[in-house]
């Protein structure tokens, strides 16, 4: 069910999509990076290690996870048909764990001991304190103290699994700022550990192992909306920070051009504001966490700090595939601003009786502009990455409050 394109060749040796990727790191590291390259190709291409690997993703944490037909958002937008891939539904609430149990039995097949991780919204850092809890490794989590606070229950289940959470206090205190965490401690401890990097971002090979892991998305969602419908969709919507989910879905139907791949970035309070993470729609190409990419930057052209109220979106960057994709025109990026994907995350929960991640929200929030442009039988799938367990009790807040206040400007 992983995704092996065969007219899609990227990367190159050298780990680039296009002009996007590479291995910018210290010379006496890249011989770490380039084992490892070697050990996944290896692993990867070994059917024992793939059968392993989906016997877990089968019967630890549930796939496949179902394409969900969505009658009644379907019927709020009075045509089309809209499926949902619900992601939501493995094992620790979200997709992270596709490509952490990959990571973690290649761990264990290189022999560490250790793993570490950064981790914004939680969801990876909970992903990957379950699979090392389960496959008998140390953990240890590099996490933004500001993110600590807004995901407090999934801090106490990355403590209740074994895993030791460190709080980063430099910086904005947020998911860029982990991984800078995350990357100097593992530079200087190379040869302890092994880091299961979250995202599709990094410097060669991680994100085309991350792609490859995540790849068992677009394999199921496209088996299963030809079982059901006989054809191709016309478009898949995904969220973007790094980009783990979303090139993980889009994997499945890359190779087919009539197929619209559109990913939806952090506007945050609008694209055009300095409160933003939408580094696709504004950002420059630099250098960042080892990668040639998209990146937000100040007036010098340093990356500077990014704004969402999803913490798993929160990041200056993005992965060099996308990078690569936005270029060529074979994807689509627009922003979502904070409140379209809270309006998203209420009306899906009220519509489906599926409460979303705000990170899947922002993908929900897109059907809005979509759908009126869409042909009447057009088929629409969108990734739901993850539940919005953790982010409930803060968005039901923001949504008193602002009714609220509309309810006080009507009175006036």
């Amino acid at each position: 069910m992983f995704i092996k394109n065969k007219n899609y060749n990227l990367p190159t040796k050298d780990g680039f999509f296009g002009e996007f990727g590479g291995m910018f790191v210290p010379d006496n590291f890249k011989h770490v990076l380039i084992k490892l390259d070697e050990e996944f190709e290896k692993a990867f291409n070994d059917e024992s290690f793939i059968n392993e690997l989906y016997e877990l993703l089968k019967e630890y944490s549930g796939r496949p996870t179902p394409l969900y037909f969505a009658k009644r958002l379907t019927e709020h937008y009075g045509k089309g048909k809209i499926y949902l891939k619900r992601e939501d539904l493995n094992h620790t609430g979200a997709h992270k764990i596709n490509n952490v149990l990959g990571q973690c039995l290649l761990a264990k097949r290189m022999g560490a001991k250790k793993v570490i991780a950064e981790t914004g919204a939680g969801q990876h850092g909970v992903a990957t304190a379950t699979a090392a809890a389960l496959l008998n490794l140390e953990c240890e989590i590099f996490m933004g103290e500001t993110d600590i606070f807004r995901q407090r229950s999934n801090v106490d289940r990355m403590k209740l699994l074994g895993a030791k959470v460190n709080s980063v206090t430099q910086g904005t205190k947020t998911l860029a700022d982990a991984c800078d965490a995350a990357i100097e401690y593992w530079l200087n401890h190379a040869d302890e550990v092994f880091y299961v990097l979250g995202s599709a971002v990094g410097p060669h090979p991680y994100p085309k192992i991350v792609r490859s892991f995540q790849s068992v998305i677009g394999g199921e969602a496209r088996q299963q909306i030809l079982e059901k419908e006989g054809k191709l969709p016309n478009y898949v919507l995904a969220c973007i920070g790094g980009g783990s989910n979303a090139i993980g879905i889009f994997s499945g139907f890359i190779e087919d051009e009539s197929v619209k791949l559109i990913g939806l970035e952090a506007g945050g309070e609008g694209a055009d504001t300095d409160h933003t993470a939408a580094s696709l729609t504004k950002g420059e190409k630099t250098y960042l966490h080892g990668m040639y990419q998209y990146v937000l930057v100040d007036e010098d052209g340093k990356p500077r700090e990014s704004y969402s109220i999803s913490a798993g979106l929160d990041y200056p960057g993005c992965g060099p595939e996308h990078c690569y994709l936005k270029d060529s025109g074979r994807a689509e990026y627009y922003p979502v601003t904070d409140r379209e994907a809270i309006e998203a995350f209420e009306r899906l929960s009220r519509l489906e009786g599926i409460i979303p991640a705000i990170e899947s929200s922002h993908a929900v929030a897109y059907l809005e502009y979509l759908m009126p442009k869409t042909k009447k039988d057009d088929i629409i799938i969108v990734n739901i990455s993850g539940r919005g367990d953790k982010d409930s009790e803060r968005i039901l807040e923001i949504l008193t409050q602002r009714k609220l206040w509309i309810k006080s400007k009507k009175n006036i």
